[in-house]
């Protein structure tokens, strides 16, 4: 007699295990299109399983993004982007920043596709706000130092960097090896530091 495969059960479930499916189904259907159920079903556990590691819908979106935010405010406190020229400091930003995107491809991407609708959708585009600001301050320093080219504002040039690295999540799917995560990091720093340093 063969056995048909079950659904896994609750206790075989973590909370990150339970999240990477949550961050896959939001990203196919929208947070606002994806119900419980439909989580439950992607899991492969009843409802009941998933209450037993969270409260609902929003305390894993806010895990979720979460997730993506810790991994791009980390990079803010690392050495290399505290000692050093402003310079230097902010490409280490800008390509730990790239390398965190495509190591947490699925969670960022959840992150730049939240627009304010619920409470916790607020508090992280507060929190992406705050990042983007911390990144500005920084490129206005290496500005002042005479290090990037001062007839770009600081605010449009974090802006211009970000989307570029932003629209890495629309085209950006890994290698088996990984080699290309790399090939992406160099890539990005090498376009915006030839255009943005000073002659």
């Amino acid at each position: 007699m063969v056995e048909t495969s079950r659904p896994a059960r609750r206790d075989s479930y973590t909370v990150d295990t339970l999240l990477a499916v949550t961050v896959r189904v939001f990203n196919e259907r929208g947070y606002d299109g994806t119900s419980m159920e439909d989580l439950s079903r992607a899991a492969g556990i009843s409802k009941s399983s998933i209450y037993h590691h969270v409260k609902g819908k929003e305390e894993l979106l806010r895990l979720a993004v979460g997730r993506a935010l810790d991994g791009l405010f980390g990079t803010l406190d690392e050495p290399e982007a505290r000692e050093g020229t402003a310079l230097a400091r902010l490409e280490h930003v800008v390509r730990r920043t790239t390398a965190v995107l495509l190591a947490e491809l699925p969670y960022v991407t959840l992150l730049l596709r939240v627009r304010g609708n619920t409470a916790t959708e607020q508090w992280a585009l507060q929190r992406r706000r705050e990042f983007d600001h911390r990144v500005a301050e920084l490129l206005a320093e290496a500005v002042a130092e005479g290090q990037l080219r001062a007839d770009v504002e600081p605010r449009l040039a974090t802006r211009l960097l970000f989307g570029m690295i932003n629209s890495l999540v629309e085209w950006y799917r890994q290698d088996a090896d990984g080699k290309s995560a790399a090939l992406v990091v160099d890539a990005v720093a090498e376009l915006a530091f030839h255009g943005l340093r000073a002659p």
